[in-house]
């Protein structure tokens, strides 16, 4: 029982960071919550998975037996689960705002957050360039165009 559980956390998790490095809108939001499913899994398994014993105190006794299964990776995990889903929804409703707005599904194409391109504080944004950006030269350029400005 602890090896199905532990290929299946092991199979989710990288499922998920998997889709979470994707390009696309859908795959990266399903990647978060494979991701999330994925550590709600390992949580639920430091519990004592296997234990047929209720983690009940019997009368009489001062303390839970040691067979006992842990609840509180148990109340965690159903705190998670609830945390999860509100942040799959949000990221759904974020997800249907950009696609309205004409975004598109492409995330290295949603460039609204970013500077326009002759913004002289940062370098403009190059994703086919071949040479990498010399920032160092970009900072000693705007340093100058600062102090002549001022």
């Amino acid at each position: 029982m602890t090896w199905i559980m532990a290929i299946a956390l092991w199979f989710s998790f990288f499922a998920g960071v998997y889709l979470l490095l994707s390009r696309d809108l859908m795959r990266c939001l399903f990647g978060i919550m494979m991701t999330g499913s994925a550590i709600n899994l390992l949580v639920f398994m430091s519990g004592r998975v296997g234990s047929s014993i209720a983690p009940v105190i019997p009368e009489g006794q001062k303390h839970l037996a040691a067979e006992a299964a842990n609840s509180v990776p148990q109340a965690l995990v159903l705190t998670a689960i609830v945390i999860g889903f509100t942040l799959a929804c949000y990221a759904l409703l974020l997800a249907v705002a950009l696609l309205r707005s004409g975004a598109g599904e492409r995330i290295d194409k949603m460039r609204y957050a970013e500077p326009i391109e002759t913004d002289p504080i940062k370098p403009p944004y190059a994703p086919d360039a071949l040479e990498p950006v010399d920032f160092a030269a970009n900072n000693a350029q705007q340093t100058t165009t600062v102090s002549t400005q001022g």
